[in-house]
């Protein structure tokens, strides 16, 4: 991990971000690295550690480099109060100023804002919000574990407008329990009416067995795999109609919207926040359970917040686990992502950028017409999937994947 920072090119631009796993209370629904607090004391002496883990990937960058994205995440990271806000947006940015165009997002939990929050964010440059909906129907927010009403969502959407956020993301999930096809319209419009630039549309991933929290929703409320590609097609249908482009498997974005305008023009990628249009091939995370991004490999800090503490006190970076790339990674990975992002793969384009002949690529496909019949679409220099198999998509691009994966740990691909 060391190595891979301080081989960064002198000027490049990268992305940074910050995890924040505390929250007032605790959501069920949710799978992330999270755990509770009432008070603010543990949440001071985690910045503080964040803080110093910030000022040694500062000491390891080569010098010229800027900031693409800051994306600031959790856990809710707006249980922050405005010192605290302010105290760590410099650290961030003590590590590596912001490049033009810079986008500084952070994710908004609407019970956890208020006008000082809000105002200290503005001041430190965030011009993008990302707000948790998941849904809007009572029974369906008392069954998850998250009441959140509309008033509260609509007052934190139109709080951050009146300050000068431009760009708004709102984050709805299908596939929670109790959920029909008339209890997600009626969420879906009511996002509609926040007007927001992005949507995300994320499948529940029901694991209990990973997250013991979720053991508190009932199974027997889960819509079946038929049901839950109704719902999504559902809200699908309805982002759609109301002049959304479609990106990808799982967003929908504003004809404007950078991530629109960057899947146009063949520069959409996915990392495991999602879809993006950010330009860095390096994304560094910091705080607990980060993940890290090179183009040498994944990175990942200590998931336990004490082993996190611990390493870096110690003056070690907290990197608990990690991949580094073979070729044949890279090439696999550049095949996953272009049927991720454009659900096509050229043979001979792609084959240019790698270097790699584009018979090669098309062989470590075949068998995939066995696997996924009337699926695929094939003509003579490249493969596509057919517009009615996409929710699909994630099955198919693991086609390409050479490493094991037990399906009893994962959630449904739909």
């Amino acid at each position: 991990m060391a190595r891979w920072i301080s081989e960064i090119p002198t000027g490049e631009v990268i992305s940074l971000y910050v995890h924040i796993p505390f929250c007032r209370r605790l959501c069920w629904f949710c799978a992330c690295r999270t755990q509770g607090t009432s008070t603010s004391a543990p949440v001071r002496g985690y910045l503080d550690i964040v803080k110093k883990e910030l000022e040694m990937v500062a000491e390891r960058l080569p010098s010229g480099v800027t900031l693409s994205r800051l994306h600031w995440g959790g856990g809710t990271p707006t249980l922050l109060d405005a010192d605290m806000i302010r105290d760590l947006a410099r650290a961030a940015t003590d590590v590596a100023p912001f490049a033009e165009d810079a986008e500084f997002s952070v994710e908004i939990d609407p019970n956890e804002i208020d006008d000082d929050r809000m105002d200290a964010l503005v001041e430190c440059g965030m011009n993008r919000a990302s707000i948790g909906v998941q849904d809007f129907d009572p029974d369906i927010q008392a069954t998850i574990g998250r009441p959140q009403s509309f008033d509260i969502t609509k007052a934190a959407a139109d709080g951050l407008r009146d300050r000068g956020v431009k760009s708004l993301n709102v984050d709805i999930l299908y596939g929670l329990p109790h959920q029909t096809e008339a209890r997600i319209s009626d969420s879906v419009q009511k996002v509609l009416t926040l007007s927001p630039d992005r949507v995300a549309l994320y499948g529940y991933a029901h694991v209990p067995w990973m997250a013991r929290r979720q053991s508190l929703i009932p199974t027997e409320a889960l819509p079946a795999p038929e049901a839950r590609l109704e719902l999504y097609e559902t809200a699908r249908e309805l982002f759609v109609w109301d002049g959304y482009e479609e990106i990808g498997i799982d967003h929908f974005a504003r004809p404007n919207d950078g991530l629109a305008v960057a899947h146009r023009e063949g520069r959409l990628k996915r990392n495991f926040q999602g879809y993006t249009d950010d330009p860095a091939n390096v994304l560094i995370g910091t705080g607990a359970s980060s993940i890290s991004r090179f183009p040498q490999g994944f990175a990942q800090n200590n998931p336990a917040t004490s082993g996190y503490h611990a390493a870096i006190r110690d003056g070690q970076l907290a990197t608990a686990r990690g991949h580094a790339f073979t070729p044949e990674d890279k090439i696999r990975a550049a095949m996953i992502g272009k049927l991720m992002c454009e659900f096509r793969i050229d043979f001979e384009e792609l084959g240019a950028e790698l270097g790699e002949p584009p018979q090669a690529l098309s062989k470590r496909l075949d068998g995939i017409d066995d696997a996924f019949p009337e699926m695929l679409a094939h003509e003579a220099t490249s493969i596509e999937i057919r517009p009615e198999a996409r929710p699909l998509t994630r099955m198919i691009a693991r086609f390409l994947d050479t490493f094991s994966m037990n399906q009893d740990g994962h959630s449904a691909a739909i």
